[in-house]
């Protein structure tokens, strides 16, 4: 299917609203993951599935990431840097602490 057509199927009157439909248009959206609304022939608001809100918000948050660790990267952060001994000894930890952790059991 072209985008176009695509984007053609998910257009949502706001008309739909007000006669009462609106569980019609929350069913769909649950399988289509995001419709247009439309008010006056003129896109004025998306509605998103909740799973696609939630993948597009951590989608954002990656990239946020990303970000920082790329405006890190850029940084003089080698002049910055500890060895991993020293990190674990200001946090009050030993490297036998660490390999005691069992982390799939704390995943549980």
């Amino acid at each position: 299917m072209s985008p176009l057509v695509d984007t053609i199927d998910r257009l949502v009157p706001i008309t739909l609203f007000n006669k009462g439909q609106s569980s019609k248009i929350f069913e769909r959206v649950k399988t289509e993951h995001e419709l247009i609304v439309l008010k006056n022939n003129v896109p004025a608001a998306v509605i998103l599935s909740l799973d696609e809100y939630k993948r597009l918000k951590e989608a954002d948050e990656d990239l946020y990431f990303l970000r920082l660790a790329d405006e890190r990267m850029q940084g003089d952060w080698e002049s910055r840097a500890i060895p991993a001994n020293e990190f674990w000894a200001k946090c009050g930890l030993s490297e036998t602490d660490i390999d005691e952790v069992d982390i799939e059991a704390e995943l549980e």
